[in-house]
């Protein structure tokens, strides 16, 4: 497998995240003219984000929260740009001390952004310091999709999860890679298993922690055990109270997009709206002052200032218009075939489901590793980063 120097392609250019002053002074001023709702009329989350929740995440956002935290953690690590199919793509790119390491591309989703994955960047990258050993160690390759973070927002329809995983493989030649894994969770998970699909050349696996295919058309999936009854019920629990935001950005994402770039408490609220694990450890976090593994509220005013500050409320809601809504391209895209390369899947305990070996072996017929975490949820890699790690060592083991 051949290494790449940074910087030998002239394609790919460095990239320094700097935020003007004024940018920062306008957040400061929208965060203090805030206004708020009246309270909601029920004890739970049932009516959508509590105002005690948002009132104490607006506080510490205000009052205590560094606004340079994102371009100080971002500059820490070698990031890039380059010009894929007309849109500017931003990237981490960390190597690895380890001879040997195997180059991984890993796929963000919304809420998210690379912000999510800073933390399993050690772990991965320098494993002998994180429990691991120097064989486990990966290139890890951070790209922000198309709309979001740092990278071009799209002027044209048609970048579903299929365009992006041409990209994905493009970079990945383009840096240099000819041996590569790929890894996603969220929207980064359709991604990746667009990839697998795809089978670009180099790629030799994909690892997901969210099964695709169970989202796409769960009643297609085994349906008789204990097991795979209750993957089938909290499925069709979240399809029907839980995926307020899917529908909304899917069918009109710019309407929503209006609210997103003009207020950030708007912004806040609509993006720690995402399920119901997540959002109540979010509101611990902010609330009682005990955050859940990395979910802390330094790291989740990261993630939610990145989007305020590049102004991407909008671009990243028509994402789900493109990947999965009724009216775009995709739609009428015929379905790909199974993947073609060896395939890892791993399930946590917190997510929106959790998933049966039998669902992942009837989904991929290439599977090759199922791995069942001891904690954490649906940001799997952004609140529980060591175990995470782990899984993706365990996960392509066998393919190094």
């Amino acid at each position: 497998m051949t290494v790449p120097e940074q910087g030998t392609n002239p394609a790919i250019r460095p990239f320094t995240v700097r935020f003007r002053e004024e940018v920062i002074d306008d957040l400061r001023h929208r965060l203090a003219a805030t206004r708020w709702p009246s309270p909601e009329l029920v004890g739970d989350r049932s009516q959508g984000v509590q105002l005690a929740t948002m009132r104490a995440l607006g506080r510490y956002w205000q009052k205590e929260y560094d606004l340079r935290r994102v371009q100080s953690r971002l500059n820490a690590l070698p990031q890039f740009t380059t010009e894929i199919d007309g849109v500017g793509i931003h990237f981490v790119h960390v190597r690895s001390r380890h001879p040997g390491a195997l180059p991984l591309i890993m796929t963000h989703g919304w809420p998210g952004s690379i912000i999510e994955m800073l933390d399993s960047v050690g772990p991965l990258t320098d494993p002998t310091r994180h429990g691991g050993t120097a064989a486990d160690a990966f290139h890890l390759v951070l790209p922000s999709l198309p709309g979001y973070g740092f990278s071009g927002q799209p002027a044209e329809i048609g970048w579903d999860l299929v365009r992006t995983a041409n990209a994905w493989a493009e970079l990945m030649r383009r840096i240099g890679y000819d041996r590569y894994v790929a890894q996603g969770g969220d929207v980064g998970a359709g991604v990746t298993d667009a990839m697998g699909r795809l089978g670009p050349d180099g790629l030799i696996g994909i690892h997901t922690n969210l099964l695709v295919p169970a989202l796409n058309d769960p009643t297609a999936l085994p349906n008789n055990t204990a097991e795979e009854k209750a993957a089938l019920a909290a499925i069709q629990v979240f399809q029907t109270t839980g995926n307020g935001y899917f529908v909304e950005m899917a069918t009109r994402p710019e309407t929503i997009g209006y609210a997103l770039v003009d207020s950030p408490a708007a912004l806040a609220a609509w993006m720690i709206d995402h399920d119901t694990d997540a959002y109540y450890k979010i509101a611990s976090a902010f609330v009682d002052g005990r955050p859940y593994g990395g979910l802390t509220r330094d790291h989740i005013l990261d993630d939610i200032t990145t989007y305020w500050l590049t102004g991407t409320g909008a671009s990243t809601a028509r994402s789900y218009w493109e990947a999965y809504g009724p009216d775009a391209p995709a739609a009428d895209r015929p379905p790909l075939p199974d993947p073609r390369v060896p395939v890892g899947f791993s399930t946590f305990p917190g997510e929106i489901w959790r998933t049966p070996r039998s669902w992942a072996e009837a989904a991929y017929p290439t599977l090759n590793y199922y791995g069942v975490a001891e904690r954490g949820g649906h940001f799997a890699a952004w609140e529980e980063p060591e175990l995470f790690a782990q899984q993706l060592r365990a996960a392509f083991r066998p393919l190094r």
